[in-house]
């Protein structure tokens, strides 16, 4: 498996609207892998590799490259800098965390906490309190000299390492950094002599933010199906009644079959499941009541296209501790090989 480039694209930071420094690495990372390589007015990667014969379907793959983040929207005179959300966060896990401002000129260490008394100083009733997203704000330690480095509009992710946990891997940005691992190691594990389909994977932006590289991008394309590639709940968990886990690790690949901005095609969803099961590839079929993923964006583009969700089960998404379990990741990637070569 190749781990070196999941911890390169996950430490890398990138948010919406901001995603040049991940585009740059999947650049480099999939030279000679693809036939065509473009980058549209959004700044997703369309990444083309032909078929063998005129009229072929054309596959879509979606894979968002912009993780969860923040835009600085004020620096104070003393230096102190305030953000503005760009992705859903629960402000509970926002509570002391190291973060990266990155700016034109170079990325800045700094630490997130929220306004307010600490705790030597504070009342009862002031713990019990959960300070809204916008009462956070960072501190660079460079006092006043913050307001010459840090402009509007530069952007601030979490500043925590990769980390390989047994069987697991735990990082920030895994969503959805794994599937831009995917649409990279499916297409390099698929035979090369097997091009039925005209296979388009696409490393979308601003996903986080409402789909929104998907859109234009699977409306340049028009495909005849789309897949979804991202990650999904895993609340295999104390404190989550079993109706509501979605996902246990380590039981395969999620077979995703609907959310809140799509339902997955009937008859490709019956297609995957019996290649899986005749590949011997472990899966597990997926729902979420609420949220949404790029397959949508492919489903309902122009006149619309058939399409279906592979996710990777995660706990503790939308946090720095985001957590997969290798062989659900393994299998991921085994079943769109599979499905490439089965045209």
């Amino acid at each position: 498996m190749n781990t070196d480039l999941l911890k390169r694209l996950c430490e890398t930071p990138g948010v919406p609207g901001h995603e040049e420094r991940v585009r740059a690495l999947i650049e480099t990372e999939i030279e000679g892998l693809f036939d065509e390589v473009s980058t549209d007015a959004m700044g997703s990667l369309h990444c083309v590799r032909k078929a063998d014969k005129d009229g072929a379907p054309k596959v879509m793959m979606l894979c968002h490259m912009d993780e969860i983040g923040f835009l600085v929207n004020h620096v104070s005179d003393k230096g102190f800098v305030y953000v503005q959300p760009v992705g859903g966060f629960d402000p509970r896990n926002l509570f002391s965390r190291r973060v990266l401002v990155c700016t034109a000129d170079g990325d800045l260490k700094a630490v997130m906490n929220p306004g307010g008394k600490p705790i030597h100083i504070s009342a009862p009733e002031d713990r019990k309190k959960v300070p809204e997203v916008a009462d956070f704000y960072i501190d660079t330690g460079l006092g006043a000299a913050a307001k010459d480095k840090v402009e509007v509009g530069d952007y601030v992710v979490m500043d925590e390492p990769f980390l390989e946990m047994g069987e697991k891997f735990v990082s920030k940005a895994l969503d959805n950094r794994v599937a831009c691992w995917l649409g990279i190691e499916a297409v390099r594990a698929a035979a090369k002599d097997k091009r039925g389909a005209e296979i388009h994977v696409v490393f979308t932006t601003q996903e986080e933010v409402g789909l929104r590289g998907a859109r234009t991008a699977a409306f340049k394309v028009r495909p005849d199906i789309g897949i979804g590639i991202d990650v999904t709940l895993s609340c295999d968990t104390p404190g989550v009644p079993e109706q509501d886990r979605t996902t246990v690790q380590g039981e395969g690949f999620g077979l995703h079959i609907r959310d809140g901005s799509f339902i997955s095609d009937k008859g490709l969803v019956a297609e995957i499941d019996a290649l899986a099961k005749a590949k011997g590839i472990p899966f597990q079929r997926t729902m979420l009541r609420a949220g949404g993923q790029d397959g949508a964006a492919a489903q309902q583009a122009a006149a619309g296209a058939k399409a279906f969700g592979i996710t990777v089960g995660t706990r503790y998404i939308h946090t720095v501790t985001e957590m997969i379990h290798k062989s659900d990741l393994e299998a991921a990637r085994d079943i769109l090989a599979a499905y490439i070569e089965s045209f």
